[in-house]
């Protein structure tokens, strides 16, 4: 059996999608649906399917096993909600919806009706950070005490992306991004203990006429387990994308850049000689990820089936892990509460950004208050 899948939305993220559903065998591309009817119709010519620019329409003429959300956030919400009342599962690009509460609303309507509702979280299934879970996993980093996040030269937050509706967002093109890296330590560490545990703080480097209020971000918090997670993301800088995962018998330091896992797990500051063993054991992680990543690309050019292309793809991975939970009856792979503790935390960074600045205009009044007091004080007279 294969699942009759339909996407919806034909910008810039939709073409991963329909191409991961054409080719991979357990799912049958049939159809896209985008409001601009020459953008569906070119879709459905590339990839022989049916257009449509109405979604009832879609709805009510195929019958679809599963659907592929990609349209702006803002129409998420309605379009999720119409698409679990025709009790079509779903999975739906990031972020799920636009607020928090938007989200658990989602949740409850799909646990209602009993629709399977996944979100994306691409970057969570990188092979370096499926190494990584699975080490975790299968306990080889002992008790995971903590996991730092670090996501640099990111997108600013006037550049254009993925479209000019990420300018309604408070952080524009840079806020965007950050589902990327707060989904990994979600992932990695867990969800926080609550939303009071929760810390954020904001910065703002760069000037925008469009009035955006930060560039730079960071969230710490603790789960249920005492596990202390953080996340750091700036706009430019060099690019790093990391994220270390720290245990009681071994660190990870896992590159997405270079997609390498490096393993710690000695005392490095016991000696010189173990000093220079925490290069030695660095250089060799950094190495043996390279050289997998080589024979990889050689084995893709010889063999570009859809396995390779699965294990190499992070969107093709969750796309055929999520299919094959369908298949089973199974819960998704990567479920609704992971979309709204996601918004949580980005509300999270919006309401610092809004404090930061509110007190930023504050401190700037107060200062120019003084100003003007100083120099309108009278000299004292000459006795």
């Amino acid at each position: 059996m294969t699942l009759r899948t339909a996407v919806v939305g034909g910008g810039a993220v939709s073409d991963i999608h329909l191409s991961g559903v054409a080719k991979n065998p357990r799912t049958e591309l049939v159809a896209i649906c985008d409001v601009d009817e020459v953008t569906a119709r070119e879709k459905a010519l590339e990839y022989g399917i049916l257009p449509y620019t109405d979604l009832d329409d879609l709805l009510a003429s195929e019958d679809l096993d599963w659907l592929h959300l990609c349209t702006p956030v803002a129409t998420h919400l309605p379009l999720a909600e119409t698409i679990i009342e025709a009790g079509v599962p779903i999975l739906i690009e990031k972020p799920v919806t636009d607020t928090a509460a938007e989200a658990e609303q989602l949740r409850a309507l799909a646990r209602q009706h009993g629709v399977p509702v996944a979100v994306v979280r691409n970057h969570r299934f990188t092979s370096a950070m499926r190494e990584a879970t699975a080490a975790v996993e299968a306990g080889d980093l002992g008790e995971v005490r903590a996991v730092e996040v670090t996501y640099t030269g990111n997108t600013w937050p006037d550049e254009v992306n993925r479209g000019s509706w990420t300018f309604d967002l408070p952080g524009g093109e840079f806020e965007e991004g950050i589902p990327h890296p707060i989904y990994l330590a979600l992932g990695a560490g867990g969800f926080p203990v609550d939303e009071a545990s929760v810390q954020a703080v904001t910065s703002r480097h760069g000037a925008y006429e469009q009035g955006f209020s930060y560039d730079g971000l960071s969230i710490q918090y603790p789960t249920a387990e005492e596990t202390l997670c953080g996340v750091t993301v700036l706009a430019g800088a060099v690019p790093q994308r990391t994220v270390d995962i720290h245990g009681t018998d071994a660190s990870l330091v896992v590159d997405q850049v270079s997609g390498t896992v490096v393993r710690l797990n000695r005392d490095y500051k016991a000696s010189p000689l173990a000093r220079l063993r925490n290069d030695l054991d660095r250089a060799a992680g950094r190495l043996r990820g390279t050289v997998e990543n080589v024979r990889d690309a050689v084995t893709a050019r010889r063999h570009d089936d859809w396995d390779h292309q699965r294990l190499r793809n992070p969107h093709y991975y969750q796309f055929d892990r999520e299919a094959a939970r369908l298949l089973a009856g199974e819960d998704p792979l990567v479920p609704l509460d992971d979309g709204v503790w996601t918004l949580r935390l980005m509300e999270a960074v919006r309401e610092a950004a809004g404090r930061e600045r509110t007190d930023q205009a504050a401190d700037a009044d107060v200062r120019t208050a003084e100003g003007t007091a100083e120099a309108t004080i009278p000299e004292p007279p000459d006795n």
